[in-house]
């Protein structure tokens, strides 16, 4: 397994702001391979670029590919982005909850699903953002002046805010529960849903279901054991071997078997659980 030096840091927001955002993070370093492909969360992801430019593409129907130098921001998806540094990466980002699209950053979501598109465009906030991230010293000082701004500017005021919220979690909890009983559990009708969680999420409840059970499986991998692929399967509900080897080259780009050489042959150095769902590419 290669080792790198890179340094990556992040946190986890707690109270009204950790509704809609799941993680801000800052990242220096140089990647010791091209390129890599990054599986969808169903989040969106906001990056300040403060380095080298970063060239991002989209792998969907919609996709499209953007050279940042100042920031780019990915709206929600359900296949993977590319992420091509052109030099050292030096970033600061913010990863939002699969409903916090709006709420921290004032986008809606659906109008980036699956797409790349310019930060400050999408957000003028980001401007004045990057501006300050550029004269902070430190990554404790960056991620403070990000959470603070983002405390400020948080709307969490959309009515069907909380019941997308209870929607999300059920669907974390058992991935393959039925929408309409998600429905029922939230006390709307599945078209309700549909259209609520569409607007609020960026994607169907059903999209974000398939999402989360290959998240789920590839985070349960021990990448430097032996896989059970077939046991995996039954267990998440794939009716066979085949279905999920469609799903997880959907999700990741590649096929399992290429997944599995990629975490053999990468990983941070601090943090290993870090490239779940990273699929680097050699030079």
């Amino acid at each position: 397994m290669a080792t790198f030096d890179f340094a990556f840091r992040s946190r986890t927001p707690d109270g009204p702001l950790g509704r809609a955002v799941e993680s801000i993070w800052s990242a220096r370093g140089r990647i010791p391979y091209r390129r890599e492909r990054i599986a969808p969360t169903g989040s969106s992801v906001a990056v300040f670029v403060l380095g080298d430019p970063i060239l991002e593409t989209a792998t969907g129907p919609r996709g499209d590919a953007l050279l940042a130098d100042q920031g780019f921001l990915i709206g929600p998806h359900d296949r993977p982005v590319i992420n091509e540094p052109t030099g050292e990466t030096f970033a600061v980002g913010i990863v939002t909850t699969a409903v916090g699209c709006r709420a921290a950053l004032g986008v809606e979501p659906a109008a980036i699903r699956g797409r790349v598109v310019d930060l400050a465009a999408a957000w003028p906030r980001a401007a004045a953002i990057r501006a300050e991230l550029m004269a902070a010293v430190g990554a404790d000082a960056m991620l403070d002046l990000l959470s603070g701004y983002l405390a400020a500017g948080l709307d969490l005021a959309d009515p069907g805010l909380d019941r997308c919220v209870r929607a999300v979690s059920l669907l974390e909890q058992d991935p393959t529960t039925p929408i309409a009983a998600i429905a029922a559990a939230v006390g709307v009708s599945h078209g309700h849903l549909d259209r609520e969680f569409t607007r609020i999420v960026g994607l169907a409840p059903r999209r974000l279901a398939r999402l989360r059970r290959v998240q789920r499986m590839l985070s349960g991998i021990d990448a430097q054991g032996d896989v059970a692929w077939a046991g995996m399967a039954a267990e998440l509900g794939w009716s066979d071997q085949s279905h999920l080897i469609r799903d997880v080259k959907r999700h990741t780009g590649v096929t399992p078997s290429a997944y599995l050489a990629a975490q053999r042959a990468w990983s941070l150095p601090d943090d290993p659980s870090a490239s779940v769902g990273f699929v680097p590419e050699a030079m």
